[in-house]
């Protein structure tokens, strides 16, 4: 076995990030992404403080600081355009100690892997795992080109996780969260616009600026599973939000049909006993997918990555029994309680019965107006994380 090695499987944000932390670190790190390429599936993210100040611990939180867009106000919003909440960006960076930044994955995926050698990240490259190993042995992966052996295996192989499923066999796995999304990415309308994000009878839109120019909308809405549209899927969100206020029927009029992503949402509920078998950790979807109902299912992958970096210090001293349990022990409480929240904000999102709708307003309006502090109070012990090392020197 080559010495000090690391072999991510699934090249997303979580892979990416644990191996430019674990690169930093001294291991030789090794990512497997059975895609042809790293064309990212998706469009935008949102990152919020938390994952920023992760990034930080690997050299590169500034460089998504700098493509934050959201400089004024925002809130949320009924259908009808009457604003149930106002909040602006000023106040939320000072309670948690930076901005929100919206993103392109693809930008995000160009930071990260500008961090790595250049031969670190081996796409069209499938693996699987054939041994957990233990602190005697190693573990071992078998891919197209023969069985890899690593001191240490990072799962971050998606909500489908083989390799979860693999250290789990008796897992109940995800569950269908009874809705489904669908994101573009499109010039921005002319007409200006806050940020905002609006929520409807079992529908939620919401429209976002992306420092380049264009604009991030999203959308969700309660679904049978698997199901699609019988003509496409701009003409899906035409009939469900064609008539709601601006800019959404000017961002769905600039909608390319054949760009629209839809995806059913699945999460993890039943919380797995822990991250970690033998020499493997998982993490991101494949240790606890959540609803996006909270936008933080990339910021706890990036979390994720970090906090397992750190204890796997540097490649020499690692134990794999002590530092993955050390890992379990810090981020299975945290997602698991973010999971939850998640799951219960999704489920006050999809409420369609008029009379729990216009409580829903009410009460959203009601709290607004103490000021923008009580509906950012939903992110506290969320956004407001920080890592257990220090920021690092930009990469």
């Amino acid at each position: 076995m080559e010495q000090h090695r690391a072999v991510v499987i699934g090249a997303g944000i979580g892979g990416l990030t644990a191996a430019v932390a674990l690169h930093r670190n001294g291991w030789q790190v090794t990512v497997l992404e059975r895609a042809a390429d790293l064309a990212p599936v998706g469009a935008g993210i949102g990152l919020a403080p938390n994952s920023q100040r992760a990034l930080d611990v690997i050299g590169l939180g500034y460089r998504v600081r700098d493509l934050a867009a959201w400089q004024g106000d925002g809130g949320m919003r009924t259908p009808g355009g009457r604003w149930l909440a106002r909040t602006n960006a000023r106040a939320a960076a000072e309670r948690f100690g930076g901005p929100l930044v919206l993103l392109h994955r693809a930008t995000l995926v160009e930071i990260l892997t500008s961090a790595l050698p250049d031969d670190t990240v081996r796409t069209g490259a499938p693996a699987s795992l054939a041994d957990a190993g233990d602190d005697l042995r190693p573990a071992r992966l078998t891919t197209p080109d023969g069985d890899m052996e690593a001191e240490l295996v990072v799962a971050a192989d998606g909500i489908r996780s083989a390799t979860r499923h693999a250290l789990f066999p008796e897992h109940p796995g995800p569950r269908y969260a009874g809705c489904t999304t669908w994101r573009v990415v499109v010039p921005a309308p002319a007409r200006p616009f806050a940020p905002h994000e609006t929520w409807g009878a079992g529908r939620l839109w919401g429209t976002q600026p992306l420092k380049d120019g264009r604009i991030y909308a999203y959308a969700m809405a309660a679904a049978p599973a698997g199901g699609r549209a019988p003509d496409d899927e701009k003409a899906e969100l035409l009939r469900l939000f064609g008539d709601w206020h601006h800019p959404v029927p000017e961002i769905l009029a600039a909608v390319d049909p054949d760009q629209v992503l839809r995806h059913d949402v699945h999460h993890l509920p039943d919380p797995l006993p822990a991250f970690h078998r033998g020499r493997v950790a998982l993490l991101g979807d494949a240790a606890h997918a959540m609803m996006p109902s909270l936008g933080q299912g990339g910021n706890q992958a990036i979390e994720d990555a970090v906090v397992l970096a750190h204890h796997a210090r540097s490649a020499p001293d690692f134990v794999p029994g002590r530092a993955l349990a050390a890992y379990t022990a810090d981020r299975l409480p945290r997602t698991t309680a973010i999971v939850r929240k998640a799951a219960r904000t999704g489920a006050v999102t999809l409420l369609s019965a008029p009379p729990a709708v216009a409580l829903r307003s009410a009460l959203v309006g009601a709290v607004s107006r103490f000021g923008p502090g009580l509906v950012l109070r939903g992110f506290d012990g969320i956004a407001d994380w920080r890592p257990p090392v220090a920021p690092s020197r930009p990469a």
